[in-house]
Order: C-alpha cells, then structure tokens, then sequence
C-alpha cells in the first residue's frame, strides 16, 4: 500500500451513521468491518516501518550514532504524520473499497 497517496483525515471527523451502516443494514457489523481493515492497515504499516529501520540498523551503534541518525528519525516522523489506520479504514468503507462478505448469509 502506498502511504503517500492516502487522502485520508489526520483530526477527528463525524460521519453520518446511516450512510455507515447503509451497506450492511447493521452499524456494529459495519464498524467490525471497519475495525478488521483497520487492522490489517495497521500491520501493513508497521511491518513497513520496521523494514524502513532495519536498513539503518547498526549492531554496533555508539550513543552518538544513536542521537544522530538523521534518516531513521526523518522516516520515523514520516509515519507518525500518516493517518490513523482507522482513519483510512473508514475512508475506504465511505468509498466502497473494502470488499466483505458475511459467510452465514447465502451467496
């Protein structure tokens, strides 16, 4: 997943709960959905982050190497400025782009 073209909001933003609950007929199994994806969003971005780090990743790292690694601090704000997964968990259930099926119902 590219993490520079999500558009999702960074602040707290109000939706409307018919318009959430609308494809389900259900709010709490909308906001499961929502919550799963936001999961899967979250592992997706730090197992990412970790990848990204373990590039700069010294074993034999000095406390001043430790304070002036530039890189791994740039990429470790990078990801504090993304937005919250389940931010962007909702952006794509507003948008239609989490697919989801409920195995109890007949296809």
């Amino acid at each position: 997943m590219n993490f520079k073209d999500i558009d999702a909001p960074t602040s707290t933003e109000t939706f409307n709960k018919g318009v959430i609950e609308e494809k389900t007929g259900n709010i709490y199994q909308s906001i499961v959905i929502m919550g799963k994806r936001a999961e899967q969003i979250n592992q997706e971005m730090k197992s990412e982050l970790i990848q990204k780090l373990d590039e700069f990743a010294s074993h034999t790292d000095s406390l001043e190497e430790i304070f002036e690694n530039r890189e791994q601090i740039e990429v470790s704000k990078f990801y504090e400025r993304l937005p919250k997964p389940t931010s962007i968990a909702i952006k794509e259930w507003m948008s239609n782009d989490i697919y989801y099926r409920n195995p109890n119902e007949e296809a």
